[in-house]
């Protein structure tokens, strides 16, 4: 699966941390990678001035890190989200 840099892809992957335990804010600061995970209190945090595609490749990222279970998800559409996302590789 190609990796769309659009809002509404952006989106689909904001649906997956709703439908999750993690937070998902946006806070200016100064993050070296863009982003910050606190585990213990499930926040995830992107930095706010990123442009589209450095938050949808933040996002990607945490989601790798994260290692979410498409079985965690009770909606069909983000369960195979997930499994589409598990196939895509970020080329730089």
């Amino acid at each position: 699966m190609a990796v769309k840099y659009t809002k509404h892809y952006l989106d689909k992957l904001e649906n997956l941390f709703a439908a999750s335990d993690y937070v998902l804010r946006y806070e200016k600061g100064n993050f070296k990678s863009g982003y910050c995970v606190l585990r213990d209190t499930k926040i995830v945090i992107i930095n706010k001035y990123f442009p589209i595609e450095g938050k949808i490749n933040a996002l990607i990222d945490i989601i790798a890190e994260l290692d979410f279970n498409p079985k965690d998800f009770s909606e069909k559409s983000n369960q195979d989200f997930l499994r589409e996302l598990r196939q895509t590789t970020l080329k730089f």
